[in-house]
């Protein structure tokens, strides 16, 4: 990694692991609820977000 982990980079990951504790809340509750539709819904969007943050991180040399 060639870049300094500074307040940005700290903030930017903490929007992205916001979204995938927010995706993963949503989860847990359909899955829960036995609600298959949003469950499914819901695991996609987890999914993604799990994506999003491991390909950024990917990015910056960290994985």
């Amino acid at each position: 990694m060639t870049e300094v982990i500074d307040d940005h980079f700290l903030e930017k990951y903490r929007v992205l692991l916001d979204a995938e504790e927010s995706a993963f809340d949503g989860l847990s509750h359909a899955y829960e609820d036995g609600d298959r539709p949003h469950f499914e819904a819901d695991l996609r969007a987890w999914q993604s977000a799990l994506s999003a943050r491991q390909a950024w991180l990917v990015r910056h040399g960290l994985l």
